[in-house]
């Protein structure tokens, strides 16, 4: 396969090289380019490789000019410009989002429920129903839907996404990590329940979401769920969520830390779950490969948007708006997209990836990826 150059964005070139190249490499360490794009051979079909600019000019596109608005009411409006004719479609992102958050909620609430031992089952309620806006299970529904599944079979996953989330926070909170003492506008874990149990906390919840999609799953055939096991596994272990929590920790104070480095810390420390929410959706929906692999690199390229809006909310907003301790990686002296590439073309690349992940869902039915689309644009343009 030959391998081409794009001049995208703020990047002078963009190359997705080898899923074995090494990071911490010092021919990748000062690099400025993104992993994230890749350009493949013209004649070669798109089948949904990670984010594929070949196509960045697709048919779809070019039929149909999308724009999410939010009007004074927080309705969502999408602007579809077809055979010179406006066709307007309204969604209600807000409620959409309310309805199955609450959904979500009332599934945590039950099964992780309140038992002996008590100190234990509080902490891991305190956390886990501490609020949060929910995007990881949704996401999960979102693609179980537009792939054709119910949300009655994705329901018991989509929890469990967000129960491993929780107890990434928990962890990631502790002092020997990142030692917050906020988390979603509360004290952080640790600070309510000792650190000891903060951690047993964290372990409990981690066994019981797999627990959980074993035996709560209903609907789907037995080697879909194994898949989906084996998916969520390898998005939070070692070569997943795990493996970018531990180069974030081993690079710090590492002078020369580049694009390739901080981009394999969050495509792994937070674009994996993220990815992983998505594809287990998919694969409880039936999806083809070949749309499994389009909803993935969707769910890369939105997973790593997550985290460079998360570095400008860090230098922009205040602790109270955020809910957690602001600037926190700028008094440790971390590296960042902002610092890195400068504020202004951080939410260039922002923007580029909200892009390149929308344009993986052009080969779908467009009222099913609406709710994708504009979860896309809501993780660009969020403010917390």
């Amino acid at each position: 396969m030959r391998t081409a150059f794009l001049k995208v964005g703020m990047h002078d070139k963009v190359v997705f090289p080898s899923n074995h190249t090494n990071p911490m490499s010092p021919s990748s360490g000062s690099s400025t380019r993104s992993s994230i794009a890749h350009i493949s051979n013209p004649d070669e079909k798109n089948t949904g490789s990670p984010c594929n600019s070949s196509s960045l000019t697709a048919s779809w596109l070019i039929r149909k000019k999308l724009n999410c608005i939010i009007t004074a009411k927080s309705q969502l409006v999408n602007e579809i410009e077809k055979n010179d004719e406006d066709k307007v479609i309204a969604f209600d992102f807000k409620k959409y989002m309310v309805t199955k958050a609450g959904a979500i909620n009332e599934t945590l609430d039950k099964c992780v429920s309140l038992r002996y031992p008590e100190k234990l089952h509080e902490a891991m309620r305190y956390s886990l129903l501490a609020g949060g806006k929910r995007v990881r299970p949704i996401l999960c529904l979102a693609a179980c839907d537009l792939v054709g599944g119910s949300e009655e079979s994705a329901i018991p996953s989509a929890c469990a996404v967000e129960i491993i989330h929780t107890m990434s926070l928990i962890h990631d909170d502790l002092p020997c990590m990142d030692n917050d003492d906020m988390r979603r506008g509360k004290p952080t874990n640790h600070k309510v329940f000792g650190e000891d149990v903060a951690v047993l906390a964290g372990d409990a919840l981690l066994a019981f979401a797999f627990e959980h999609i074993a035996s709560a799953t209903k609907g789907v055939e037995a080697g879909r769920v194994l898949r989906v096991i084996s998916e969520l596994g390898k998005a939070i272990g070692s070569e997943g969520l795990v493996a970018g929590q531990v180069v974030d920790i081993t690079s710090g104070g590492i002078s020369d830390v580049g694009l390739n480095l901080l981009e394999y810390i969050h495509v792994h420390k937070t674009a994996a779950l993220l990815e992983g929410s998505v594809v287990i959706g998919a694969i409880l929906g039936g999806g083809s490969e070949e749309e499994i692999g389009r909803l993935r690199t969707f769910a890369r390229c939105i997973g790593l948007l997550f985290q460079v809006v998360d570095d400008i909310l860090d230098v922009t907003k205040s602790s109270q708006e955020l809910g957690k301790t602001a600037g926190k990686d700028l008094v440790a002296d971390k590296v960042t997209y902002p610092k890195l590439l400068g504020l202004e073309k951080s939410r260039e690349f922002a923007e580029e990836l909200n892009r390149q992940a929308k344009d993986q869902l052009s080969v779908f039915d467009m009222n099913k990826a609406t709710p994708l689309i504009c979860l896309a644009d809501y993780i660009a343009h969020r403010h917390n």
